[in-house]
């Protein structure tokens, strides 16, 4: 078959399933990750939390993460659906909440520089666990905002995959941090 021609309809089925198994095994290669470095903050320090860490920083940018997984969601469904509209304005929701929990860890870590430097056990810990998150929210962003880009276009409109994929990426970005809050704030 030539590249350029394009898969009878029965196949679409099994590249989907395909692609959501080899989407579940990279959460699967990330989710080792995330736990070695949690693991590693256990090992490193037990249970302490720093003093100075900020739990109004923390509880704000927690929560807005869990709302841009809302609006993820209604994106999807709307996708879902064939609502380009709807799926655009969620995918914009998204993106700015997205954006607003980075800026919120980039400022969390200008105040916490002079409280625990990276040079310190604890801001080792600290800096290398947001810092992986934070990674990895921006590369959501990244795979969001081509997705936004493509929804204003119509590309969505009878393929909902990318955008489910899309959102799967974020919720599980979004469960990473759900762990990491109550390890680096709260225990």
């Amino acid at each position: 078959m030539a590249a350029t021609e394009v898969l009878p309809m029965e196949h679409a089925t099994p590249r989907l399933k395909i692609n959501r198994i080899g989407l579940w095994l990279f959460f699967l290669s990330e989710t080792m990750l995330f736990a070695g470095v949690l693991t590693t903050r256990f090992s490193l320090l037990g249970t302490e939390v720093h003093e100075e860490v900020s739990q109004t920083i923390g509880l704000v940018i927690t929560a807005i993460l869990l709302a841009s997984s809302y609006t993820a969601f209604r994106a999807e469904h709307a996708a879902h659906h064939g609502d380009q509209a709807e799926m655009v304005k969620y995918l914009s929701l998204t993106l700015l909440l997205g954006f607003v929990f980075v800026a919120g860890v980039a400022y969390e870590w200008i105040e916490a520089f002079d409280a625990f430097p990276p040079s310190t056990e604890f801001g080792t810990v600290f800096f290398t666990m947001t810092g992986i998150h934070a990674f990895h929210v921006l590369t959501g962003l990244i795979f969001l905002g081509l997705l936004w880009n493509n929804a204003r276009r119509g590309r969505y409109a009878d393929n909902a995959w990318p955008v489910e994929a899309g959102v799967k990426y974020w919720h599980f970005v979004d469960v990473v941090w759900v762990f990491f809050y109550p390890a680096l704030y709260l225990i």
